[in-house]
């Protein structure tokens, strides 16, 4: 590579580096100054209050890296057109696809790095991080797990209901099993409530009641308590809600799959997150172009026209990354088409960009 690779490549690192460093510190005093007095209500360790915000930096680094990442390459872009030096690149019969060729080795290094973290070393940062929150942050709170109305699959001929479940009791209501061979009922268990026994892993149920199915009559057994075990984990009954969050990409194809065999119906929430970690890398490269298509150019106004452009820019893509998000969660859209459709809408504009920068 030639010097002018280097100089680029080296100002496209420094200064996305400098402004993750930048803004974590912010991100960490804000959520201090929110959560500190829940921290010390919750009597939360302080070792654990350390490892918390570790994960913190892990995990919102991960999160927002696309709109650091943008906002960089326009601020050290919009600087080297404001001192001329793009001008003088290019006048020295340098193309401007020729120019562009660092910015996108630059973003070829930071989606490698984005993309391991992604698959194997945020969700571990995930799952600290939530685990804490839950904990000693929103301590009580109902949205850590989806506990009413659960019905799945547990086997290929087993089907489960309960009305509701609590997983700090263990204990469940009106639970149902539906027994099926060759998609014919055999026989159907219920009882008034199950409660999970963590000594033995066994289940109780009371109020049970067991129907047989026969060719021509049914068989009806009857009992006030009975202790058995069923080839279901109390894990499975109520996953936390960001369990595919805290999964490396391995273990993350098993439980979709998992799932998805089960009748879950967040299914598509796991996909979402998913899919999201192959389209992360490509997102780099993509504000990258945009960010040097929209900032090359020397202004009135300086930097400050171009980072404005570029904060809409980011909101922009913000609010249709939530959008498809939500309809991929809420109905029946595909989340492969909710995770590609932003890159795909901002890859149009990011050529279009291009096309018009290198006229």
């Amino acid at each position: 590579m030639k010097i002018l690779d280097w100089y680029i490549i080296k100002k496209y690192l420094l200064t996305f580096s400098v402004m993750l460093l930048l803004f974590i510190p912010i991100g960490i005093m804000v959520d201090i100054s929110e959560n500190i007095d829940k921290m010390l209500a919750s009597e939360a360790p302080a070792d654990e209050i350390v490892k918390y915000y570790f994960n913190f930096v892990l995990y919102f680094a991960n999160l927002l890296f696309p709109i650091f990442l943008f906002l960089s390459v326009i601020w050290f872009t919009s600087k080297m057109a404001n001192d001329t030096e793009i001008i003088a690149i290019l006048s020295s019969g340098v193309s401007y696809l020729r120019f562009l060729r660092p910015f996108l080795i630059a973003a070829s290094v930071v989606a490698i790095v984005a993309f391991v973290m992604g698959m194997y070393i945020v969700p571990n940062a995930s799952k600290g991080f939530n685990e804490f929150r839950f904990e000693y942050i929103k301590k009580g709170r109902k949205e850590l797990r989806d506990n009413s109305e659960i019905y799945k699959q547990i086997t290929n001929n087993d089907f489960i209901y309960l009305k509701a479940f609590n997983f700090e009791s263990k204990r469940g209501d009106f639970f149902t099993l539906e027994h099926f061979e060759d998609n014919k009922l055999e026989y159907k268990i219920e009882a008034r409530s199950l409660k999970f026994n963590e000594e033995d892993s066994t289940y109780t149920m009371r109020g049970y009641k067991k129907r047989i199915v026969g060719a021509m009559n049914d068989s009806l057994i009857s009992e006030r308590k009975v202790d058995t075990i069923f080839p279901f984990d109390v894990e499975d009954l109520t996953p936390v809600t960001y369990m595919a969050e805290t999964l490396n990409y391995q273990e993350l194809n098993k439980f979709i799959e998992k799932e998805r065999q089960s009748g879950s119906p967040n299914v598509s929430k796991h996909l979402l997150v998913k899919y999201k970690r192959w389209s992360l890398p490509i997102t780099a490269f993509i504000l990258t172009i945009i960010a040097v298509a929209v900032s090359s150019m020397k202004r009135r106004g300086g930097m400050g026209v171009n980072l404005a452009f570029g904060i809409a820019i980011a909101f922009i893509y913000i609010f249709f990354d939530k959008i498809f998000g939500t309809m991929a969660e809420k109905s029946g859209f595909s989340p492969m088409l909710a995770v590609w459709v932003p890159n795909i809408v901002f890859g149009v504009l990011a050529f279009y960009l291009l096309y018009n920068a290198r006229r």
